[in-house]
């Protein structure tokens, strides 16, 4: 489905959500969502547009019930209510305030409350009003995601495909979790998130890693709702980290190509909600000689992390700048050293209208 027919189904789903009553309802083209809540006070609940795509015809009927199983209020109003409701996700840079931890590099873990057609990310504000602790919520949130086992003869690659209800990229955040897959894909499992509905699993071994690698690389890129193209195992300890390996590896040139993928995605989301100036991150390379992240800097702007940094008609290694990191910002920027440094940027305000002489 093109653009145009994209924006004329979130157009039909708004109408419907704002006649049942939802208010601030919006459209996220690039995550192909629609977020709306009943009280401006509220965090936004968020709508997946995906399961609407085809087919077309009754398209118009499934909205109308895909709107009328919507909660009115999506926010449980006490602990015990809310408790068996949540679950985790990991993501990149989400807007709003919604609480979280680090997870991996440019990566964090949300806590939602899982509604059957929508989802809500928790906020401070809930945490508040049920009375508990940001770790108490992130446990309760990770016991209830029920961590699935595989059943069957080995194969080379697991294809994990989210129904909106299984949660699969999420369960790299359970430990151990990925260790037990080792009988079923015949060695060390390696997992790919490319997209929040996609979890790919092979192993370490397989003589057609790198072809997966390039599998999940073009599953990110064309997903209006991506995770990372990068790849994670489990460590000694059984918690999920990145897959890294020495730099005389075959694949060493294609681990860091997906690391800095992501690394140029998040800082580009960023700056799409930043209001001061913000400086570009981009992937220069090839499979001969690496590949790596190069910014082009001012001076003024604010910098993200590279490998090298393009200043005036000279390119100079990371390591030979003098900056200081911007405080609140994630992922990190940079000013130089010295400079004064300013609190994060907000959104700038709505102007007044000038009032009309009478």
């Amino acid at each position: 489905m093109g653009r145009y027919a994209r924006a004329r189904l979130a157009s039909q789903v708004m109408r419907c959500l704002r006649r049942a009553g939802f208010t601030e309802v919006r459209y996220d083209a690039p995550a192909f969502q629609v977020r709306f809540t009943t009280n401006v006070r509220s965090e936004p609940a968020i709508l997946d547009l995906a399961p609407l795509l085809t087919p077309r015809k009754g398209r118009k009927k499934r909205i109308q019930a895909y709107v009328s199983g919507l909660s009115p209020d999506p926010i449980p109003p006490d602990w015990q209510t809310a408790r068996p409701l949540l679950r985790p996700v990991l993501r990149g840079g989400t807007p709003g305030n919604p609480i979280k931890r680090p997870a991996f590099p440019y990566l964090s873990e949300y806590v939602v409350i899982d509604h059957p057609e929508a989802m809500t990310y928790v906020t401070d504000q809930q945490l508040q009003t049920w009375h508990v602790r940001p770790d108490e919520v992130f446990k309760s949130a990770r016991a209830n995601l029920e961590a699935a086992t595989l059943q069957g003869a080995p194969t080379e690659l697991v294809r994990f495909v989210d129904d909106g209800d299984a949660y699969w990229t999420s369960h790299l955040l359970l430990e151990h979790w990925l260790q037990r897959l080792e009988p079923q894909v015949g060695g060390p499992p390696v997992a790919f998130a490319p997209e929040r509905g996609t979890l790919l699993i092979t192993s370490a071994e397989s003589p057609h890693l790198r072809a997966v690698f390039a599998q999940a690389e073009e599953l990110y890129a064309r997903s209006p709702r991506p995770i990372t193209p990068m790849a994670y195992v489990s460590d000694a300890q059984g918690c999920t980290v990145p897959f890294s390996v020495p730099e005389d590896h075959p694949l060493h040139h294609t681990v860091r190509r997906a690391e800095r993928i992501l690394a140029v995605q998040e800082y580009a989301r960023q700056a799409a909600h930043l209001t001061e100036p913000a400086a570009e991150l981009v992937l220069v390379g090839d499979d001969e000689t690496g590949w790596r992240t190069r910014a082009a800097w001012d001076g003024e702007a604010l910098l993200p992390t590279a490998d090298e940094v393009q200043l005036g008609d000279r390119t100079v290694p990371w390591p030979e700048l003098d900056v200081e990191p911007v405080p609140g910002l994630e992922p990190i920027r940079w000013t130089t050293a010295g400079a004064p440094q300013s609190p994060p940027p907000r959104a700038p305000r709505a102007r007044r209208r000038p009032r009309r002489s009478r």
